[in-house]
């Protein structure tokens, strides 16, 4: 068996498309686009070409975007009031702050400060608790592209055997919950599971996000499974935490590294931003 090759970088170019002309309409509606702010923290290379990738992403599909950066010296009470100023701000649907952060700022502390309502991370706890009760709200970006990869992929979850390998709050745990709310039948695995080769080879949809280059097997995946690939390790060169050369013998369908999960995560970044401006519209026509 030769595994079908996921494009990732073809639906996402495709969903981008699609919010374009979206946001289109939302300039035509209410004479305003819809705005991105990031807040970016200290000089880390890998953290400036993310945010790079980001605003340009906006300006593409005709976003708005507000870019703050700031020295790693920078008070956290100064970063805090930034934030709040974000909230505020009616033009700023969506803030992001860009992880990690360095020492000796909280990460987790800053992200929690933004309102759930422009959390377009979808990391905040108000956004985690709407989450797990199939509330409305913004969904993290990496998941909620990995469902529309396999909405994409005309993958009917309903009453599949789906496994989940990695336990993070960022990643594996909303990821359960999504494959939950569309009806799968969903176990989590970790690095305490008893048996994770036996436990992979179970499902009929692998989702692997550990960060252990090439961990996961031929003879961990059931053959014609769709194994979808969240990792990126950097060891001579690129991987995943599949080994994709064999396991894509095996595997009714893959993604690669690169090229799979990675350029959804971006896409689904200006989808959630779409969405928290079409809330916030909502609650302003609303409140009129």
């Amino acid at each position: 068996m030769s595994a079908q090759i996921i494009d990732g970088k073809q639906i996402a170019a495709s969903y981008r498309a699609k919010v374009k002309g979206e946001v289109e309409a939302f300039v035509a509606q209410h004479g305003r686009a819809p705005g991105l702010a990031t807040v970016l923290i200290g000089e880390d290379a890998g953290s400036q070409v993310y945010v790079g990738a980001k605003h340009r992403a906006c300006e593409e599909v005709g976003m708005v975007s507000f870019g703050h950066t700031l020295p790693a010296s920078t008070p956290t009470s100064q970063i805090e009031d930034l934030i709040d100023e974000l909230n505020a701000d009616d033009r700023v649907d969506g803030i992001l702050c860009q992880l990690p952060v360095p020492a000796p700022h909280d990460g987790d502390a800053l992200s929690q400060r933004v309102s759930a309502d422009k959390d377009v991370d979808g990391l905040t706890e108000t956004s985690a608790g709407r989450l797990a009760l199939a509330a409305p709200g913004l969904r993290p970006c990496t998941p909620r592209g990995v469902m529309v990869m396999l909405d994409e992929l005309g993958v009917d979850l309903s009453g599949k055997r789906a496994v989940v390998v990695g336990r993070s709050n960022l990643f594996g745990k909303p990821m359960a919950q999504m494959l939950l709310q569309a009806n799968a039948t969903v176990t989590m695995a970790h690095s305490r599971t008893v048996d994770l080769p036996g436990v992979c080879r179970g499902a009929e949809v692998l989702i692997v996000a550990v960060g252990q280059p090439e961990m996961v097997k031929r003879d961990w995946i059931a053959p014609g499974a769709t194994v979808i690939d969240v990792g990126m390790n950097r060891t001579d060169r690129l991987v995943g935490d599949v080994a994709f050369d064999e396991a894509s013998e095996v595997a009714g369908a893959i993604t690669p590294v690169p090229g799979g999960v990675g350029p959804m995560t971006i896409a689904m970044l200006l989808a959630n931003t779409l969405d928290a401006a079409r809330a916030a519209e909502a609650r302003r026509s609303a409140a009129r």
